[in-house]
């Protein structure tokens, strides 16, 4: 699930070898990290996110890039020589990094058609990721992953009705179809903010609804927060402009649980007082920036 990223803290580092992490913010796990260096557990981690101070260890095997074209998907393709490239276009399109998805599509020699239902496909596997909790997902990351997996080409995934494709494409409708209609809480030059109910839908949507505004407003910075459970805070996606992909991470990172990567980032509580605050410090960043 997106946010419950300290996941190396789930690691028994007495029984374990080696280690593979994908995708989850250095900076976010590094006690664990150490822990387990600390024992010879030898680690292979490659993400995008803010790492932090790498650590210094013969046992560790980093591959970082904190560029904001870059995912982990893409890094993860290059170490594999490119052997798994479409499932690699697909995730960099979830990751709305389209310029760059799009140019691995071009390079693999993939059709307009094939590229459309990867961008397609990439949207609905980042959409399953947000939530509140397990209950909030369509179908529970784990055996989502053990679905896919099944499929060496993940164009296959379109022509198989039993796929969790077609799963997601449903849920996903009807989730779009409650957000269109929700109208900014503030626009100004340099953002918009859009606040979302505390509705199971709201809490899958949010993420890729605010990588679409990001598309249709690439000169704009958007803020989608949604009203936590407990009523008294928000979860924030950021979204930096797609024509200044920089600052989403420093900006989530000056409330106390944020952070994230440039283009993209989150805050898990925002207390309801700071909503004014953060969407000052949001529009604020970017007037100065531009």
């Amino acid at each position: 699930m997106k946010r419950d990223i300290k996941l190396l803290e789930q690691v028994d580092g007495d029984k374990a070898t080696s280690v593979t992490a994908l995708d989850i913010s250095m900076e976010k796990n590094l006690p664990e990290l150490e822990g387990l260096l600390a024992k010879d557990v030898s680690v292979f981690y490659c993400d995008h996110h803010r790492s932090g101070d790498i650590p210094q260890s013969d046992k560790l095997e980093a591959l970082i890039d904190l560029d904001a074209e870059v995912c982990t998907s893409l890094l993860i393709n290059q170490k594999l020589g490119g052997q798994y490239a479409k499932w690699a276009v697909a995730a960099a399109f979830g990751d709305n990094l389209f310029a760059s998805a799009e140019k691995l599509a071009t390079e693999i020699g993939l059709s307009d058609s094939e590229t459309e239902f990867l961008k397609e496909l990439g949207t609905l596997i980042n959409y399953n990721g947000y939530g509140a909790s397990l209950e909030d997902l369509h179908i529970e990351p784990a055996e989502l992953y053990r679905q896919l997996s099944q499929f060496e080409d993940p164009l296959a995934l379109l022509d198989d009705e039993t796929s969790p494709y077609h799963v997601l494409k449903a849920g996903y409708a009807l989730d779009h179809a409650k957000v269109t209609s929700i109208e900014p809480s503030h626009s100004d030059a340099q953002c918009k903010v859009f606040e979302l109910p505390c509705e199971a839908w709201a809490r899958r949507i949010s993420g890729v609804f605010g990588n679409e505004l990001a598309n249709q407003s690439p000169e704009l910075a958007h803020g989608v927060l949604t009203l936590n459970p407990n009523h008294q805070d928000y979860t924030v996606s950021v979204r930096a402009p797609l024509n200044n992909r920089i600052g989403a991470d420093e900006i989530c990172s000056s409330f106390p649980t944020g952070g994230g990567r440039k283009a993209a980032a989150g805050i898990n509580q925002l207390p309801k007082d700071d909503v004014a605050k953060f969407t000052q410090v949001l529009s604020d960043f970017y007037k100065s920036s531009n």
